[in-house]
């Protein structure tokens, strides 16, 4: 084959074919430190700011990057998607799209609108509009995964994970950016304020009470069957994220509510009684410490079966890795919340050392991926021109390419 036949055949049958949305998970972590460069607790300036930025922008580059990725391998594979959505751990990553949209809306809305004053009401607006918008996306995640999981899967406890979390968590996530743009909304409508804080109030709990259920499932599942294996070890990050997260978003709702109650002219009691604001950031608070503990709980089971995976064998990189950002990020911005909320310099220095190690993984995963993606491209056969020179396009391909999606064409290749 010529060179341009082998480039043409790697981008339309090896490239094209090798999307997965595991790489949205790409878009949580990036997303993730775009917000602790927000959030930091010490030298804020407009340093941070810029930084906060240029990761946030480069965040929405990848997200439509991969949108489009996926997009043209189901347009040029269509039977992809169904053999995505039937297989059992790929097609709980469609959470991670969801979620690391929801990072972009909450920093268009904290560094964008808030800090920079741009756009005004208009841009709030839209920005609301794609909450909702993100808000439907994640209720269809949840619903139809688990409903798909019940009725046209195969799943095992021996073979569980806590990438079962995945479609849950998305409403956890989506709440917390409720409660964010909620806040920027008390400037021109108190009502339409109050009603995106009680919507971010009502998907929290019960994002959080079914990933508890499933917490509970997990941990029967390490006890009987020990710790999963290879790299799916690092999985036993992932709890971090619906207890870190709701944390992090009852803390954002209560703090909305203190502000938001009492209604004064409301007829209903509960929205006039003096204390209803005060109340409610009080029980809110205390949720958002309850689950901390929880993800400090999760954090330690993580850190001590980290090694003992690493004296049974070595674990290789690969994409899923990128699942280790977000959840440590959200519990470093739970943890620098309540630093604000109970104006604790432990919270304060224990959340920014760990926004800092959060950064570090961030950056040496980011890292990893370029030489991992460069290897894929230019050392994979097809490009290296290990191929037969009598073997034409059609032949390599009838050789690759089964006409139905198999799981290994599922695994994610760059």
């Amino acid at each position: 084959m010529s060179k341009a036949q082998r480039l043409s055949y790697f981008i339309k049958h090896e490239l094209l074919r090798s999307f997965s949305p595991v790489y949205f998970a790409i878009n949580m972590g990036t997303g993730i430190v775009s917000i602790l460069f927000d959030i930091f607790p010490y030298g804020q300036s407009l340093s941070m700011k810029i930084l906060s930025l240029i990761i946030y922008f480069l965040n929405i580059f990848l997200l439509f990057t991969f949108i489009l990725w996926g997009l043209a391998r189901f347009y040029v594979y269509p039977h992809d998607w169904t053999a995505i959505m039937k297989h059992p751990v790929f097609s709980l990553y469609w959470g991670c799209f969801p979620m690391g949209a929801v990072t972009i809306i909450n920093v268009s809305v904290t560094v964008v609108h808030d800090y920079l004053a741009f756009g005004g009401k208009g841009f709030l607006y839209f920005i609301w509009a794609m909450w909702w918008l993100d808000v439907l996306i994640s209720a269809l995640c949840l619903w139809g995964t688990v409903h798909y999981m019940i009725t046209s899967q195969t799943h095992s406890m021996e073979l569980m994970t806590s990438v079962w979390l995945l479609p849950v968590v998305t409403l956890i996530v989506a709440s917390s950016s409720g409660a964010i743009v909620a806040n920027a909304l008390q400037t021109y409508s108190h009502i339409h304020a109050l009603i995106t804080v009680t919507v971010a109030s009502f998907i929290v709990i019960i994002g959080i009470s079914l990933s508890l259920m499933i917490l509970t499932i997990y941990l029967q599942r390490l006890i009987l069957h020990g710790l999963p294996a290879g790299v799916t070890v690092m999985s036993v990050f992932l709890p971090l994220g619906p207890t870190g997260q709701s944390g992090y978003a009852f803390a954002l709702i209560g703090r909305d509510f203190k502000s938001l109650l009492p209604v004064p002219t409301s007829p209903a009691p509960f929205l006039n009684w003096p204390y209803s604001g005060q109340t409610l950031y009080m029980i809110c608070t205390c949720a958002s410490f309850l689950q901390w503990t929880l993800a400090s709980l999760w954090i330690l089971f993580a850190i001590i079966a980290i090694p003992s995976a690493l004296r049974k064998s070595r674990i290789p990189f690969v994409p899923t890795f990128w699942g280790l950002v977000f959840p440590n990020g959200v519990y470093a911005s739970l943890t620098i919340t309540l630093g604000q909320a109970f104006n604790s310099a432990f919270f304060r220095i224990y959340g920014a050392a760990y926004a800092a190690g959060t950064l570090i993984l961030w950056f040496s995963i980011s890292c990893r991926s370029l030489v991992y993606m460069y290897d894929v491209v230019f050392n994979t056969p097809i490009m290296t021109d290990s191929r037969s020179e009598t073997q034409t396009l059609d032949q390599a391909a009838a050789t690759d390419l089964a006409n139905e999606p198999t799981t290994a064409s599922l695994e994610p290749k760059v």
